[in-house]
Formats: structure tokens, sequence, C-alpha cells
């Protein structure tokens, strides 16, 4: 019998809770979808094997069956058979994933992360039993949840976890409605390939599957691939697609801008038709060292603290002759900042390259209240916009929430529609446009600062951004010396309750 989705999301979080306590809520990402892939995959396998055995009754054997399996469960490794023994669960399931991953070393190898299963003061016993509790209550087989509604509740943790992990969950969740205007912006097709260098939780290459998919044509056909540095996280995007139903992927732990995993047989890094990111904002020791001989700074070397024109230009490298295109979310600096990345910027206005400026509204997202801004490359641009920019003033399209402001579907198609057009929406006044010429851009000094050539936008967005970093210095000064005061007050004996602290 087939579960509606909110009786999912509502038993997938009760799985979760499960860990509350022992567990700091960051890390609940850590266990929750390791165990949620497991009672998928096992499940699953339940299943096929019952369907085998219903089609070809005692003439089945293990050649034949293997053929309805997707994955290979080794004896012993099915979610029936570790859970209820009684001693040293979490060793046996650590063993287990071992297994499970060393049996299908091409699809599911490292998949499972790298959690501390057998650590029982990280993960008491009596936790890890509730967390097993609440899945036994969750069936995940085909009669039971669809790929879609499981890609869907999978999507709804992230959510939650990054909700709960505050500015931490900007290592691995990008806002959807980010998400969905870069990759609504980026257009990609059926049969091109698409890459994101810093792919988090996976996140933008699913928007880009269901985009296609939602368009009614064959998502099947797309290629993806990302890279991410963080063996949890990287984890967490494999599993994210193998339970959307995307097979053809590859995904490889790592520093991109480092070590580059995805290079030609001429040892240069691939190229891909569409090339999507939202990267660690004004990284510091990125790795400058080494791109003073690196062809990827083809427009100079970015500064040693800030690694944002590292990733643009890692991007644009990676950036498919002919329809190759570029989206990347990056911090306003990016846009006016002088010294080398004056530089670069030049550079890249006098190829052409960039295409779109698309400034978003304030406060979107986890890591950091800055405003933020989308660029748009594109290798090839059509007649009208050649040797021009296309800036977009989107900074009012929000609705303020309790903690972080929220784009509607309205707003993102709003964009999308601006950029496309070119044109201001006809219905409201919240979207402002103008195409520049390289010319005035010139005159400017190359400055990208919004402000320049949207006016109106020019002080709302300098004055919103210079007040919420302002903000954010001074709360961040006012939690750490709290934190110093009620330290020495804990150690002094004095009760800290008669404070009531507000949770932070």
């Amino acid at each position: 019998m087939t579960i509606t989705q909110q009786e999912l999301e509502s038993r997938l979080w009760d799985a979760a809770n499960a860990l509350r306590g022992p567990v700091d809520p960051a890390d609940f990402k850590t266990y929750v979808f390791p165990m949620l892939f497991w009672k998928w995959i096992s499940d699953t396998w339940v299943h096929e094997h019952d369907e085998a055995l219903h089609t070809y009754g005692d003439e089945l054997d293990d050649e034949v069956e293997s053929e309805f399996h997707r994955f290979e469960m080794p004896k012993g490794t099915l979610w029936s058979e570790v859970t209820t023994k009684v001693k040293n669960l979490g060793s046996e399931i650590a063993k287990t994933f071992q297994r499970i991953e060393k049996a299908n070393p091409c699809s599911l190898a490292g998949v499972f992360g790298d959690a501390a299963w057998g650590n029982k003061e990280r993960l008491p016993e009596a936790t890890l039993l509730g967390l097993i509790k609440a899945f036994n209550r969750i069936k995940l087989d085909p009669t039971t949840v669809s790929h879609d509604l499981l890609g869907a509740g999978y999507e709804y943790l992230l959510k939650n976890f990054a909700d709960e992990s505050g500015s931490k969950a900007g290592e691995f969740f990008t806002p959807r409605e980010v998400v969905n205007l870069l990759v609504g912006i980026l257009e990609p097709n059926p049969g091109e390939t698409v890459y994101d260098p810093a792919c988090g939780s996976g996140g933008m290459l699913v928007a880009t599957i269901n985009q296609v998919r939602e368009s009614g044509l064959d998502h099947r056909t797309l290629r993806l691939y990302g890279q991410e540095i963080n063996l949890t996280t990287s984890s967490i995007a494999r599993m994210n697609l193998f339970l959307h139903e995307i097979e053809d992927f590859e995904i490889k732990r790592g520093d991109t801008l480092r070590a580059p995993a995805f290079k030609d047989a001429r040892g240069t890094v691939r190229q891909f038709d569409a090339v999507i990111a939202n990267p660690p904002f004004s990284l510091t020791n990125w790795g400058a060292d080494r791109w003073a001989t690196d062809p990827r700074a083809r427009f100079g070397v970015p500064p040693a603290k800030n690694g944002d024109y590292a990733f643009i230009q890692h991007m644009i490298a990676s950036m498919k002759p002919g329809n190759g295109r570029v989206g990347v979310v990056m911090p306003h600096g990016v846009l006016f900042r002088g010294g080398a990345e004056a530089k670069i910027r030049q550079r890249l206005i006098e190829e052409d390259l960039l295409e779109a400026v698309v400034g978003l509204p304030p406060n979107l997202f986890y890591s950091t209240s800055i405003p933020a801004c989308l660029l748009i490359f594109r290798y090839q641009k059509s007649a009208e916009r050649r040797d021009h920019v296309l800036f977009i003033d989107g900074s009012a399209r929000f609705n303020k929430g309790k903690n972080q402001n929220v784009m509607s579907a309205g707003d993102v198609n709003s964009l999308i529609d601006a950029y496309r057009t070119g044109e201001e929406p006809r219905d409201e006044s919240r979207t402002s446009v103008r195409l520049a010429s390289a010319d005035e851009i010139n005159r400017n000094g190359f400055d990208l600062n919004i402000g320049r050539y949207i006016k109106v936008a020019a002080e709302d967005t300098a004055d919103l951004g210079a007040a919420l970093v302002a903000y954010a210095d001074a709360r961040q000064h006012r939690i750490e010396a709290e934190a110093i005061m009620f330290k020495q007050l804990t150690a002094a004996g004095i009760d800290l309750s008669m404070f009531e602290v507000a949770d932070e």
C-alpha cells in the first residue's frame, strides 16, 4: 500500500528526531541518510527477490535472480538480518555497509560515508535502536514509495536538516528557489552534460533532471557530473541522485581548485554543456600558490585570500565551446573589488564572456546574510547581447521569513523571464532590467556594481548590504562576548537561568 508525501515526511522526520539529544542536529544527516539509503536498497532487494521467485518459482537460480536486482546485497546484509542483532549493533552496521560497498564497487564504493557507527560515546546504543525502530515503521520498496516520492522526501529532510544546522547548512544546502532560478536560466536540454564543481548534496544536479522531466523531455539522456570536497556531503549527493532514480552520473570527492577530478585525455579540465555551482564565498587558503602556472588562470591569478575568481575561472575553463554556459552564485564583492580581481573582471568583459548579472534578495542563504548575485557566462552570446552585459535587479523579489527571506515560485519565474526576454515584467515593478554596453562598463572602470547601471536599485542594495554586514559582525561579537561571560559566571557557580538567555 502506498503512502502519501505527508506520511512519508512525517515518518522520516520522526526517524531523525530519534537522534535528538545525544547527536548534534548538524550531524543528523551523517546518520539518517545512510540508514534511509540502506533501508531503501534492502527493502527493494526483498521486493525484487519476491518478483523473481514469483516469475521463476523453483527454477530460479542466482544467475537469473541477479538480473532482477539493481544492487547486490551479500548474504546477511539485509536490514532485517542485521538490525535484529543484540550485541554491538553499531559495529555490525559498519561492517554491513563495508560489505555492501565492496559487493558494488562501481556504484556504491564509499556511498555510506564515514560515520562512526561503532562509537557508543558519539552514538549511544539506545539512540541507534530508536533510529532503527523509527525506520522499521517505513517500508521503502516500490509498492509503498515511488522514486518521485522518495526523492521529495529526501529533499524534505535536507531542507529540515539545513534549518536545524544554521550557518553550517551553507556547506551542503542551497535554497531551492536559488537553485531553480539558476537551472531555469541555464535551461539544460536532453543529451547534454551538466557539471557542478562544488556539488554539495547534489541539489543543483537533481533540479536539472527535474526541470527537463517537468518540461516533458527525456531526462534520462542527461549526464551529470559533480565534485565535492567533503566526504559526508559527497556521499549524500550520491545517495540523493540514486534515490531520484538517476544512474548516469559521476560524483567525485576532492578539492576542485587544487585537484580537479574531471580531465580529458590531454590532462586539461573536461568541458561540459552547462556548468552550475554555488561555491563557498570568498574562500581563503584555496591554493593560489599552484595557480601561477595553471591553465585555468587564463585571466589572472586571484588573490590568495579570496578564491571567488578561482571558481569562476575553473567553471569557464570547464565550459564547452559552442553552446556552453556557466551559472554561478557569488557575493556582490566580485562585482567591484579591485586589485587582481579587477583585472580578471576586465579580461572577462573584454572577451565578451559575461552575459548577465542577476542581483538576488538579501538573507536567502544559511551560511551568510550578505547580498549575493548570479553571474551568467556564455561561450556564444546572441547577436543582440554581444558586447553587452544584461543587469537584472531582483533584490526586491522576496517575502520575509522567520529566519531567512524566501522567494516564491512567481519571483523565480519572473526573474527567469527577465533574463530570457531582457525586458522588465509588465505586471509589476519589483524587477529592474537594463542591457549595458561594454563601452559603458569600460567607462565605469569595469565596475559591475548593479547600482551603477540600475539607479533605483543602487542605493537600496548598497545600504541594505552594508547594514546586513554590520549587523552580522555586531551579532557575532555579542555572541562571543556572551559565551565568555557565561562561561566565567558558570565557573563562579552562578545560576544562569536568571538571565533567560534566548537561543541563537
